[in-house]
């Protein structure tokens, strides 16, 4: 479904485990430029809970859903994901089309 300005935006929202903040960080630095270069990707973001320290959000922004789907299918997402997974005790992926930009 292309929305008016055709963009998409996951949000990954995440909780590390007991003192795997380091580890989690560690993981998030090494993926991050390997996401940014795919083609379509327009940024992410490092977020963490002004009021619980183990919580965080991840989120990327994409020109489009078909650009995400064509990088999420083809470049082993599990597999490059997976040292975020080791750090963490629950994870939750939502994608978003985004609708309008002020």
């Amino acid at each position: 479904m292309e929305t008016p300005d055709g963009r998409l935006r996951i949000l990954f929202f995440a909780r590390v485990a007991e003192d795997g903040e380091e580890d989690f960080l560690a993981a998030y630095e090494r993926i991050r430029h390997k996401v940014a270069q795919a083609p379509g990707h327009v940024l992410d973001q490092l977020c963490q809970s002004p009021n619980d320290p183990r919580e965080w959000l991840i989120t990327s922004e994409w020109e489009t859903p078909a650009h995400y789907q064509t990088w999420a299918n083809h470049h082993r997402f599990s597999e490059l994901s997976e040292p975020i997974v080791e750090t963490t005790i629950s994870r939750e992926h939502r994608p978003y089309l985004v609708r309008t930009t002020t």
